[in-house]
């Protein structure tokens, strides 16, 4: 019995080739959606679930309360031994420093190999091996890492160091400073972890690469790259753990007694929590899912349309089925077997399309998904689920529309609205396909609309045609690079400087002012620089003078917003007072500097200050002309690798700097972007079918009209009418969801664009332009038929 509901099956779809084209379409696009959704999100959703004791590892990470809470995963350096020595909660604990875009030198054979690694070194602790499993395939766990100048690669740099030897006591040197023998090879790290670091060495080494950060007694200062994770032991409760920190921070930092709050955060919520760096956010994974729901359910919905206008080709032959003798159950399996056929037809199309997808996916999401057809067990289950209920809920409705025609009725093919379910089910379908689709279009161009505002409003500075190069020198040598940078054709100024003026290597302090006895209760950002700071990023002073071109005066420029926190009537007020952060450096404040935008939209624009102190340069800040790019570049290039004959060069251009901060923003908006193109052309499928369906019922009606001289326009607008009213009952539905969808996004930002009435009508008018398109184009066949045809159709 099954084996035959499958032959007739495959012949009615050969029959009627269009209809199987058109719902093997709309279905494929929707599954594929949902099914590379699936991927990405078991993906993120898998990310260091494979430690043993996963549920007891936790990082303990830092609040700090000021006029807002702000958030870091670092703690101070000797937390980590604090805690290990004072309490018994946890049965492991393991500091890590860790460092991005560092250089490293290997010696072979009088030949001198040069890498730069993007993901850094990081100096841990031994028990930081037996907190997170990652083996070791030579070497030993326990000792690899207990001697200073010791280290573990992974297997991959052990083949690119050191080619077919033994890496096994082989040394490399870090960043021209320290060297480090191997002691240890790690197993490939999974793709699944947010520890991607490759290069281990011995935290007892961290003193000659970072002295303050290497401290013991550096309770006073927190940088992100120093984190801390213990194993708590079993029964051990996250609160009772909390409690004991603030002893902490009263005992070593009494000054910030209210200001520092240590918590501990879940192995699980590292990758997700972006307060704390995480990298994918829960709630974009959610957006994601909805969106994938959506494409699957619009899909059935466009099978549904199509299969019910096409109910009335079906009526004569489902008439002689039930005068043969089949039963209601029966015509309504054979249905489920039809549309059955046509799913798993659609699910092959869909996993074939989603391997072609998977490395534009992978590029777009920085992610290293693959199918793993023969291994991936869950995805199995998922495609065989969504097989399952696409079917029945499909299949069902027409199935059931299908096996209640009366045999009399469907023989003398007199089968009207009301016998095949009605025209209202397929409106409340068309108008659900196009309110989704809506919705879609309206966060689109607000997503675009934002990103537009972010990244052509004026930021307070100049980001274009501005290099940042690191400087790997001493403060010395990097005045004389300076200099020589200056003399290239090409290169209008150079400014030495910590970071640009809006970055997100950013160096926070809290400030005395005006020989206040207590701090201040909220952080300053750092933006060390020397006097050629304001010209290289058109920096607008308002009030006193630039910096003194000298490296030994100790002295301030500040923003406006410092004023408005420090709750000053003026920022002039400020001329000549002395400012205090970072525990020593001191200095009277010499200018005012018009507030610009120090981080993304995202964030309020903090209280800044410029403070000359050539110790703390990273970066050659390099504004050129833009007449000749590539030679000007060549040349900097060259100068400054002259000069440091024993580094990689390597630069960034501010403008792509700046552009990262709204890099998740980007990545949704081309996700919505080709869901919003996919989910309207499914929409026009069912759009189609219900034309179909439409032409079919009206064909004499159509007739009459020809012969009592209506013309073709007047005919179409039969059509176009009722599905105008369709659109616009969609989009009375689509517009306040989309309104409440994106005001809710948009609270995200401190600086935004306002929703307004054109963002709505453009999104309305984009879906009656491509609609009108589907209608006319299905419509004219029906108005340009001969009348005599259509009066003898029934």
């Amino acid at each position: 019995m099954i084996r035959n509901y499958f032959k007739i099956a495959f012949r009615h779809l050969n029959r009627n080739k269009a209809y199987a084209i058109l719902n093997v379409s709309g279905l494929t696009l929707g599954m594929t959606c949902g099914l590379l959704i699936f991927l990405l999100v078991k993906y993120h959703l898998g990310f260091d679930n494979f430690h043993a004791n996963s549920e007891r590892i936790y990082r303990i990470v830092t609040e700090q309360h000021r006029d807002n809470i702000s958030y870091t995963a670092g703690v101070p350096s000797p937390l980590g031994k604090a805690f290990r020595n004072d309490y018994t909660f946890a049965e492991k604990v393991a500091r890590i420093a860790t460092f991005d875009e560092l250089l490293v030198t290997v010696k072979q054979d009088k030949e001198v190999k040069k890498f730069n690694e993007p993901d850094g070194a990081a100096f841990a602790e031994e028990e930081y091996f037996q907190i997170f499993n990652f083996p070791l395939i030579e070497g030993d766990i326990k000792t690899a890492l207990k001697e200073p100048n010791t280290g573990i690669i992974t297997e991959r740099l052990a083949k690119k160091y050191f080619g077919q030897q033994n890496p096994i006591n082989q040394t490399f040197r870090l960043e021209n400073k320290i060297d480090v023998t191997v002691k240890g090879v790690l197993k490939d790290l999974p793709i699944n972890t947010d520890q991607q670091t490759e290069i281990f060495i011995s935290y007892n080494t961290l003193k000659q690469y970072n002295e303050w950060l290497g401290s013991e007694d550096a309770w006073g200062g927190i940088q992100s790259s120093m984190n801390c994770y213990a194993l708590l032991r079993p029964g051990v409760m996250v609160s009772e753990v909390e409690k004991v920190f603030p002893a902490y921070v009263k005992k070593y930092r009494p000054t910030s007694k209210n200001v520092h709050h240590y918590k501990l955060q879940p192995l699980a919520d590292v990758h997700f929590d972006a307060r704390y760096s995480g990298t994918m956010e829960k709630k974009n994974l959610w957006v994601l899912t909805l969106i994938g729901l959506f494409l699957i359910v619009t899909a059935c919905v466009n099978f549904i349309n199509l299969a019910t206008a096409q109910a009335l080709k079906l009526s004569k032959e489902v008439g002689v089925r039930k005068v043969l003798g089949s039963l209601r159950g029966q015509l309504f399996w054979q249905f489920i077997a039809q549309t059955s056929l046509i799913t798993l037809i659609a699910s092959a199309a869909a996993l074939i399309l989603s391997a072609l997808a998977l490395p534009y996916v992978n590029n777009l999401f920085s992610s290293q998904i693959s199918l793993n057809l023969l291994s991936n067990w869950q995805l199995w289950l998922f495609l065989t689920g969504v097989i399952i209920i696409v079917t029945f809920l499909s299949g069902s409705y027409p199935g059931m529309i299908l096996a209640r025609f009366q045999p009399v009725t469907a023989l003398k093919g007199k089968l009207s609205q009301q016998h095949i379910g009605g025209f209202n089910t397929r409106r409340a379908l068309i108008v659900t396909q196009f309110a989704i689709s809506q919705i879609l279009i309206i966060g689109m161009i607000v997503i675009a609309r934002q990103m537009h505002f972010a990244q052509q409003s004026d930021l307070g500075f100049n980001k274009d045609a501005v290099v940042m190069i690191p400087i790997v020198s001493s403060p010395g040598q990097a005045k004389t690079v300076k200099g020589k940078l200056q003399q290239i054709a090409g290169v209008e100024n150079v400014s030495l400087c910590f970071s640009a003026p809006s970055s997100q290597n950013n160096w926070g302090a809290t400030p005395f002012y005006d020989n206040r006895s207590e701090e201040e209760p909220f952080r300053i950002s750092m933006r060390a620089a020397d006097n050629d700071y304001l010209s290289t990023f058109d920096l607008k002073l308002v009030a006193g003078r630039n910096l003194f071109p000298s490296d030994t005066a100790k002295e301030f420029l500040v923003n406006e917003t410092l004023a408005k926190k420090l709750n000053l009537a003026s920022p002039l007020e400020m001329l000549g007072k002395t400012l205090k952060v970072n525990g020593d450096m001191s200095g009277p404040i010499v200018g005012i500097v018009k507030d610009f935008h120090d981080q993304s939209f995202h964030e309020e624009i903090s209280a800044v200050c410029i403070p000359s102190a050539s110790d703390n340069y990273n970066s050659y800040a390099v504004k050129i002309n833009t007449n000749n790019v590539p030679a000007t570049l060549a040349a900097i290039e060259k100068t400054w690798s002259a000069m440091h004959p024993d580094q990689l060069y390597n630069y960034e251009f501010l403008d792509e700097q700046v552009a990262l901060f709204y890099e998740t923003e980007s990545l949704m908006f081309r996700l919505i972007q080709a869901f919003s193109v996919i989910a309207i052309f499914i929409g026009c499928l069912g759009l189609y079918g219900l034309v179909s369906f439409m032409a079919a019922q009206k064909t004499k009606e159509i007739g009459i009209r020809k012969v009592l001289g209506s013309n073709i326009p007047q005919i179409l607008w039969i059509f176009g009418k009722e599905f105008s009213t369709l659109i616009l009952i969609s989009f009375a539905i689509a517009s306040p969801l989309a309104w409440w969808a994106m005001n809710h996004w948009l609270a995200g930002f401190k600086f935004h664009i306002d929703i307004s009435a054109w963002i709505f009508l453009t999104a309305i008018g984009a879906t009656f332009l491509i609609a009108a398109l589907t209608v006319v184009y299905q419509a004219s066949k029906a108005a340009l038929l001969d009348p005599v045809k259509s009066l003898k159709s029934e």
